[in-house]
């Protein structure tokens, strides 16, 4: 399937996140590598967890801007974070040279005496995003910092109804977010609801569809468990009962290309893969997409080793 440019070409995109040991550092690194040969839009950075994570996020966005091609969107979450606090990271983010912020609400604590931040939803973050942002007019050259936020194909877990994250997806577009990153889903009906909704309540902002390649049923229902999403029963039992690693990986990648296909059918402005920091699914993902870019250079090479 070839993807029509005549309007502009499908974004790219991809999510990382910042390694836990040395040993994890060089498998990021390498996984770096590969993904910035297709020559991607953006590459989002996660930020939560402990200090120590959250300061290897900042060393990862930093070795993004100075030793790659690659352009880091920053994830930020105002989950037990002060004002004070979530002003100083975004302008911190500014003079590393980031241009582009995912603004999220974060995951809640699994203590409600642990809350101590300021900002109970994603879109006071936008607002003190785009504060922090007008301050910084002249670092800026005149222009506007990204701002990216979540969307939920699904209904989210502490969410009454899907109709009230539709709604909440709207107030994020009034506070300022340019546009949404969907949360995983496995079903491409999911993908259609939730753009088709979103329409008719006013939601104007591109909502990208984020996808996984998923190679192994223990990935699967991790992702599940950390997400709500119940998994999809077909994926899972594909994935039970093959018997190699290589028949897997075949079943993850084709499973994300379908719903990346079904997804640009019903208009999608692009694609965004989750990696779990493992290039080889998401590199033959965008192969079998065949999308137009300007540099991209994916070969059989990591397909080959993907299933070496």
């Amino acid at each position: 399937m070839s993807i029509a440019t005549s309007v502009a070409p499908p974004s790219l995109s991809y999510e990382l996140y910042p390694p836990a040991s040395r040993d994890a550092s060089e498998s990021v690194f390498s996984t770096i590598a590969a993904l910035e040969s297709t020559d991607p839009d953006y590459v989002s950075v996660t930020y939560s967890g402990s200090p120590t994570r959250r300061a290897a996020s900042l060393e990862l966005i930093d070795h993004l801007i100075r030793d790659t091609r690659l352009r880091p969107l920053a994830h930020l979450t105002c989950v037990g974070e002060s004002r004070e606090s979530l002003q100083n990271l975004v302008r911190h983010f500014i003079s590393l040279g980031v241009r582009g912020v995912l603004a999220l609400r974060g995951d809640l604590p699994t203590k409600t005496d642990e809350w101590r931040g300021e900002f109970p939803f994603a879109r006071y973050l936008i607002e003190l995003i785009r504060e922090v942002e007008a301050e910084h007019s002249a670092a800026l050259a005149g222009g506007r910092l990204g701002v990216g936020v979540a969307a939920y194909p699904i209904r989210h877990p502490e969410s009454p109804s899907f109709d009230h994250d539709i709604e909440v997806l709207l107030a994020k577009e009034r506070s300022g977010a340019n546009y949404a990153i969907t949360q995983v889903y496995f079903q491409a009906i999911e993908y259609t609801n939730l753009v088709e909704s979103a329409q008719r309540a006013g939601v104007t902002i591109p909502i990208i569809p984020g996808v996984i390649p998923l190679n192994s049923l223990k990935r699967l229902n991790r992702l599940a468990s950390m997400t709500g999403v119940c998994p999809d029963p077909e994926l899972a039992h594909a994935l039970e009962t093959a018997d190699s690693e290589a028949e897997r990986h075949r079943i993850g990648v084709a499973a994300a290309v379908n719903l990346a296909r079904r997804a640009f059918d019903d208009g999608a402005p692009g694609v965004h893969l989750y990696t779990f920091n493992d290039h080889r699914g998401s590199l033959d993902v965008v192969e079998q997409l065949e999308l137009p870019r300007t540099r991209a250079k994916v070969t059989r090479t990591w397909a080959t080793r993907a299933v070496a």
